[in-house]
């Protein structure tokens, strides 16, 4: 069993693009939970079922172009932007490191973070391929930050 949780404030424009991947994914051996801004409250989902690998997609500003997405180390996750999350996602992370087997946290590169409903067209270009890369549970193609 594998488990992608999606995570940001949907209000917010391409914040939201983690929530809008998790809610469109769907494929056998995989669970998929859009968090909104609070992926804290899944802790019990991930602890119980200990998938083998376990995916985390949020809006990052890394100073990016507007869709880039970026694999981010736990130690890193500090010093990207996460602040509509109630709990920094450093420590979200670290606390699962035991019930998981692997681990990703992919951000993508928002290009409005103001109050708007929907996906820009670069992050729209973005969440798609995030899909596809799910389903084939392959992340080579992403550079690391």
């Amino acid at each position: 069993m594998n488990i992608l949780l999606g995570i940001g404030n949907e209000i917010k424009g391409d914040d939201g693009v983690g929530n809008a991947i998790a809610r469109e994914f769907s494929a056998p051996g995989w669970k998929s939970i859009p968090c909104e801004t609070v992926p804290e409250n899944f802790t019990a989902v991930v602890k119980r079922e200990k998938p083998e690998l376990l995916v985390m997609v949020d809006a990052t500003d890394m100073g990016l172009e507007p869709g880039e997405m970026r694999l981010i180390s736990k130690d890193r996750l500090n010093t990207e932007s996460h602040g509509t999350h109630s709990l920094p996602l450093r420590h979200f992370v670290t606390h699962l490191g035991n019930h998981a087997k692997r681990i990703i946290f992919m951000g993508i590169q928002p290009k409005n973070l103001d109050i708007a409903e929907g996906l820009s067209p670069e992050v729209t270009k973005a969440k798609e391929r995030v899909l596809g890369m799910l389903k084939k549970a392959d992340f080579s193609g992403v550079k690391h930050l």
